[in-house]
Parts: C-alpha cells; sequence; structure tokens
C-alpha cells in the first residue's frame, strides 16, 4: 500500500545506490495507483508539487494540463518517472553543433515507469483532454542543480539557460487555458 511518508524514506535510502533502486522502489509504489490519489489528492491545477527535497534527491508529484507541452529540457541528473493518471509522451532529443533533434520517444500510459540518466534531453507533452499525473524523482535537486540545466526554445531550438519560474509559468498558463475551456461557456 502506498505511503507518501513511507515512499520518501524509501526514497532516500535508494538514491544512493542509484537510479535503479529508485526505479524498483518507484515499480513497487506506482502499482497502487488509487492509494496514491487518495495520499496525494485529486489534482485541482496543473503544477509542480514537491514532496520531498534535499541536495541529493528531489521528489516532485506532476499534474499536467491536458494538451500541455514542455519545451525540450535536461535535468544533469538521474529522473525516475512513474505515471499514476493519464498519459505522457515524450520526446528523446540529442545535441547536433549548435541545435538538437529529434532521435526517439516514449510514450508512457498508466503504471509506466521510465528512467532517463543524467544526459537525456525530452520534451514532454500530455496528449490527452484530462490531467496527467506522475510522480518524478530526482537525483539531486531538482529546482538547484550542481550543474547548470537547459531547455530549449520550442520553435527555434535555441538553447538558453533553465527557469523554473519559465516552467512555472508554462504549468500556470496552461492550467489556466485548461479551465478557460472547460468553463460553462468557454
Amino acid at each position: 500500500m502506498f505511503s507518501k511518508d513511507h515512499f520518501i524514506q524509501d526514497c532516500i535510502k535508494a538514491v544512493a545506490e542509484g537510479e535503479g533502486a529508485v526505479r524498483e522502489i518507484m515499480a513497487g509504489a506506482i502499482t497502487d495507483r488509487a492509494r496514491i490519489m487518495a495520499e496525494l489528492g485529486e489534482p485541482e491545477r496543473a503544477g509542480i508539487s514537491a514532496l520531498y527535497r534535499s541536495p541529493e534527491l528531489t521528489i516532485i508529484n506532476f499534474a499536467w494540463a491536458p494538451c500541455m507541452s514542455l519545451m525540450p529540457h535536461n535535468h544533469q541528473m538521474f529522473s525516475v518517472v512513474g505515471i499514476y493518471s493519464g498519459r505522457e509522451d515524450n520526446i528523446f532529443w540529442r545535441r547536433t553543433g549548435t541545435s538538437i533533434e529529434a532521435f526517439g520517444a516514449k510514450s508512457l500510459g498508466v503504471g509506466d515507469i521510465v528512467v532517463l540518466d543524467r544526459t537525456t534531453i525530452h520534451s514532454v507533452l500530455n496528449p490527452i483532454a484530462k490531467m496527467t499525473c506522475a510522480i518524478h524523482v530526482y537525483g539531486g535537486d531538482f529546482f538547484a542543480p550542481e550543474q547548470p540545466r537547459s531547455d530549449w526554445d520550442h520553435e527555434t531550438l535555441v538553447e538558453r539557460p533553465w527557469d523554473i519560474d519559465r516552467v512555472k509559468t508554462l504549468f500556470r498558463e496552461a492550467d489556466e487555458r485548461f479551465r478557460a475551456t472547460a468553463a460553462p461557456g468557454g
């Protein structure tokens, strides 16, 4: 049975062993999707909710607005993602001189897990008309990483410094668009 506090403690112990150990913790947790929703709550808004943060580990509950897209970005640390509601499509990118190019994709549904290494560049899309919820576990401080992170403009694919405030704004704007279209007469 999923318990937020036990999940956090298990991840704290596992992070020193690396992404494989964290993946095992996620695999056990993600099977209890109803309990995760009960523990973390039904999302009321799209957003980023930190469940735990330290220099070695960050655990985030992401709620993606319907049809929301997040630009290509890197993490500079490993990441383990477990989907407990909805769908998340990832496009994987690689550097090509001064830009990036797409070279693969993976679609994740309820119960799926993906492990991203520290060099992964990916973009994320919620392709469905309802919220997607996922737990992300990072092998470092997601909000203040040791190494500078980057993101790439959706249209031009020009690299720029990653900015958490820009990302939070994207979540807020996606949530506002969803609420405007979901409102009666919207």
